[in-house]
């Protein structure tokens, strides 16, 4: 399940990278070239261990990215400035409602491949 997850997600991470530069307000969330960069190189990695890397390399790929894109998606709900869409500046990126949203899904998808991808 794990390759099957970063398959999947690989491609939308490229797709969104991309797309964010022609509408950095694509879905409602906030992308800015930073932030379309790191989509484009983690879409990269997440395509590596779907397609080339070992079934452990994917299924760590997912929990270490589930984990990250979870915490930061209740990071931003907790913590966001309530007065203005929960927004959250980490350096060059910016997260907001839609942002925390998206990431929580992926974050439950993410360790959802990891967690149920047998060793």
């Amino acid at each position: 399940m794990a390759k099957t997850v970063c398959k999947i997600l690989g491609v939308v991470f490229l797709l969104v990278g991309v797309c964010g530069f022609a509408n950095d307000h694509l879905a409602g969330a906030h992308l800015t070239p930073p932030h379309n960069l790191v989509h484009i190189v983690s879409g990269v990695i997440a395509l590596y261990f779907g397609f080339a890397g070992s079934l452990a390399g994917a299924r760590g790929f997912c929990l270490v990215f589930g984990v990250l894109y979870l915490a930061l998606g209740i990071i931003g709900l907790a913590l966001g400035n309530p007065e203005n869409e929960r927004l959250v500046k980490i350096g060059p990126l910016i997260f907001g409602y839609v942002d925390h949203g998206i990431n929580v899904l992926l974050g439950v998808i993410f360790l959802g491949g990891g967690l149920f991808t047998k060793k």
